[in-house]
């Protein structure tokens, strides 16, 4: 029988580990760096933790379980399993990428990957036509959907059958809507990347990434690169995503819920020029995310009348703090121009739309009043802020 996510998120899908006999319902930490042989040839099938480690080993479990993978790599933060994915190609490897991707993803492609001989292409998968970027050494199309922070939407069975037509791997970055909401490798993808410190962690208290494969020659290549490189995660780390992911089914309930109510105060803000959330009816993307997806997520992103304004907000709430990150209990406003995305070549930024008036905000699981009022009341306090200064 197999389980209903909900219960996976608690169990993965019920393999017992055999060398934990006391019965503890919280899978234990086991802080050990080395461990010991019966004998020479022989092993208890954990030889040393960069390697392997069972409260990594179960997290992985359950995170492929969560994914529909045949294998999950747990990193010790989203670019480090970024980094190590970005292994399996070679000097002179050519891949397609979103042009809208979190800057920290811009950033190791554009000075690590490229100084190693790998080259990209930047481009709007959710509008453009990926077929002709493909060359002879085109080896990956690597997207998010929804973007970050323009919360485009891209078809990804779409660009799976154009993968699967030219040999390609189909990378999807799905941090923003979890594998609650979505599951790209079901919709055709060879690999999944999470930044584990969001939704899966979900407390803002660690950092973790995730690598998720329904390919065993993927799977192979990867083990061989994080016993190699040593970037796997910790294990108390991993027991505190074990922890978050247990309650990864109401949160993001609560938090689409409170994204759902910011958006239609935003909506009916006039200093608000323009919101981007891909559950707004007739937007840009709606139909294809109601199509793969099984919700619309927390993260909106809104655009204010002013560079000024913006500053003020990010200044001026009161519950909702002004921090990188996202996916959190706790509803967070970052300013992507200077924070997630202020690497990015300024041309690049607001070609895509990332102008210096363009707030994103992480929706948590507060009462939804209390954010809004927030909201109001930094919005609404602008006019009397410039008044003292007439």
């Amino acid at each position: 029988m197999e389980l209903e996510f909900a219960t996976r998120c608690l169990y993965g899908d019920k393999e017992k580990f055999e060398k934990e006999s006391t019965g503890a319902i919280s899978f234990p930490i086991y802080q050990t760096a080395t461990y010991a042989h019966p004998e020479v040839g022989q092993s208890t099938g954990f030889d040393y933790s960069r390697l392997q480690n069972p409260t990594r080993e179960h997290l992985e479990k359950v995170v492929a379980s969560l994914e529909k993978g045949i294998d999950a790599l747990a990193f010790s933060s989203g670019m480090a399993a970024i980094t190590a994915l970005m292994e399996i190609f070679k000097p002179g490897d050519h891949i397609i990428t979103e042009a809208d991707l979190y800057g920290g993803s811009i950033r190791l492609f554009d000075n690590i990957n490229k100084k190693n001989g790998v080259t990209f292409s930047h481009v709007n998968c959710s509008k453009e036509d990926i077929s002709k970027y493909i060359n002879e050494n085109t080896k990956a199309i690597y997207i998010e959907t929804p973007t970050n922070p323009m919360m485009n939407v891209t078809d990804i069975r779409k660009i799976a059958d154009i993968a699967k037509e030219h040999d390609l791997l189909l990378i999807v970055d799905n941090t923003f809507l979890s594998p609650y909401f979505q599951n790209p490798l079901e919709l055709g993808a060879d690999v999944v990347i999470h930044s584990g410190t969001k939704y899966l962690g979900g407390h803002n208290d660690t950092l973790a990434g995730f690598v998720v494969t329904n390919s065993q020659e993927i799977s192979d290549k990867l083990r061989f690169i994080i016993k190699t490189i040593g970037s796997g995660l910790a294990p108390f780390d991993s027991w505190l995503i074990l922890r978050g992911i247990k309650t990864l089914p109401i949160r993001m309930e609560k938090s689409q819920e409170n994204a759902k109510a910011i958006v239609d105060f935003l909506l009916s803000e006039p200093k608000v020029k323009k919101v981007y959330y891909p559950g707004i009816p007739g937007s840009d993307g709606y139909e294809i995310c109601k199509k793969q997806a099984r919700g619309f997520g927390a993260m909106i992103t809104f655009e204010v009348e002013s560079k000024d304004l913006a500053k003020h907000i990010l200044k001026h709430t009161q519950i909702i703090p002004f921090a990188e990150s996202l996916g959190g209990v706790e509803t967070l406003l970052t300013y992507p121009c200077t924070q997630t995305h202020a690497d990015v070549p300024e041309d690049v930024r607001i070609a895509n739309g990332i102008t210096d008036c363009v707030l994103r905000l992480s929706a948590g699981i507060e009462d939804s009043k209390d954010l809004i009022g927030d909201l109001k009341y930094a919005i609404d306090s602008y006019d009397g802020y410039k008044a003292l200064y007439i």
